[in-house]
């Protein structure tokens, strides 16, 4: 209790006097006392629950106040996946920093799970995310293009050289896993399943770049996104092919919490987002 006191500035009867206050106007008993401490009883953690959203919603009112009419000052918070983040958004961000610089801008990158989550959770104000096509009740995407996931191997690899390649196929060659987060991994998976393949050699990594690095030895092959190898498929370093029979489409999506304002610099970035992701090269090919 004394620790609460201080950090919020005030002192310990008057943080007593609020705890009993609320218990009263609730009418049930939110804290309990155990070997000196307090705890949240069931009610209390409910409350708790809706408290986060409380003060996150005040926030955020606060913030569409006061900074509704103004795309110069503020800060930006963005979360994207790895693909996105990487081969995507820094022209974007480049190029949104230079038209507002007064604006800071954040971007935390993370596995897709993961940035879905930080928008349930108000941490974040847009998630730029490579997935399959997804549904939820908090969560509004919006497609901006296609990320296609292809087969990757050397160009002297034996399956460059078929002519017709077969999911049995993919069960001979050592194979290249991305980490258990990534929605590659998640649609690679649900692949292997679908059409009942068991890989004889695997490495696991959560690295992209590691995993080019590995197929460009010549060894290994694996699934990667279109846009995270349009370098070297141009230089002629890695060989792109068709991944054989049925996969789940994917896409690179904006999402954001439906219950969350967008503020005028989350439009504004959502504009130069969808103009630049419809100039990028792969998508006009």
């Amino acid at each position: 209790m004394t620790s609460v006191a201080e950090l919020l500035g005030i002192k310990q009867p008057t943080v007593t006097f609020h705890m009993k206050s609320l218990e009263e106007e609730m009418g049930v008993r939110l804290f309990e006392s155990r070997s000196g401490k307090t705890f949240l009883t069931e009610a209390g953690q409910a409350l708790l629950h809706y408290s986060v959203k409380i003060n996150a919603l005040t926030q955020e009112a606060r913030r569409v106040v006061q900074e509704y009419d103004s795309l110069y000052r503020g800060t930006l918070h963005i979360g994207a996946s790895y693909v996105p983040a990487t081969y995507l958004l820094p022209p974007i961000l480049n190029t949104f920093s230079q038209e507002f610089p007064g604006i800071r801008i954040m971007l935390s990158v993370k596995p897709s799970p993961v940035i879905r989550e930080m928008l349930i959770r108000h941490q974040i104000d847009l998630g730029v995310i490579s997935s399959e096509p997804f549904v939820g009740p908090v969560l509004q995407a919006e497609t901006l293009c296609e990320d296609d996931l292809v087969l990757i191997c050397s160009p002297q690899h034996a399956l460059a050289q078929r002519d017709v390649l077969r999911p049995e196929h993919i069960a001979q060659v050592p194979f290249a896993l991305h980490g258990n987060e990534s929605s590659t991994r998640r649609l690679t998976n649900q692949w292997l399943e679908q059409h009942d393949i068991r890989l004889r050699s695997t490495v696991e990594m959560d690295s992209l770049e590691a995993i080019k690095q590995l197929v460009l030895l010549g060894g290994h092959i694996s699934f990667m996104s279109r846009m995270a190898v349009q370098w070297e498929e141009q230089h002629g370093l890695i060989k792109v092919l068709p991944i054989p029979g049925e996969q789940a489409p994917r896409h690179i999506y904006t999402v954001h919490n439906k219950d969350r304002h967008p503020s005028v610099q989350v439009n504004r970035f959502k504009e130069v987002l969808r103009d630049r992701s419809h100039s990028f090269s792969l998508f006009n090919s």
